[in-house]
């Protein structure tokens, strides 16, 4: 299993928004903050962004004040689903079956696909019982600094 670079930008993204945003509930969080804590080039993470808003994961403010911000509670969103539509269906993520199997195939076919079944089933479960709640705990627990991502110049 090899998750894409954009899968595991977009669990950040998610954490960073719902973990710099749970001081105040509602306040959009800026893509170029993310970007920059995050190191994640701004363009890329936009193109994120869009995907999981299309998907009503995130929601996005306009304006000078302006940002993203979840559209659901941290504790009703899983990684599974942050996964599924970042690089599609978990159940494809295991997609070890030996392409072209039929009765000609070796006996051990049958028992190989079925291992590769029962680990997808195990690792989707827990992609589905990881919630973004649940890594915000651990940045708490972590101590994870939310000062902002740099800091602003008036003249």
């Amino acid at each position: 299993m090899r998750l894409s670079a954009k899968t595991k930008y977009g669990v950040r993204a998610v954490f960073d928004i719902a973990y710099h945003s749970q001081d105040e509930p509602g306040v959009a969080i800026q893509a170029k903050d993310v970007a920059l804590r995050e190191q994640i080039p701004l363009r890329y993470l936009e193109q994120i962004f869009q995907d999981l808003r299309r998907a009503g994961i995130l929601e996005s403010k306009r304006g000078p004040r302006g940002g993203y911000l979840l559209k659901r509670r941290p504790e009703d969103l899983s990684l599974a689903e942050i996964v599924a539509v970042l690089q599609g269906p978990l159940r494809e993520l295991f997609a070890l079956r030996e392409d072209g199997a039929d009765e000609t195939s070796p006996a051990s076919h049958g028992v190989t696909s079925a291992l590769w079944d029962d680990l997808s089933s195990v690792l989707t479960n827990w992609f589905d019982n990881v919630s973004v709640a649940d890594l915000v705990e651990k940045g708490n627990i972590l101590g994870l600094s939310k000062a902002s991502a740099a800091p602003m110049y008036f003249i």
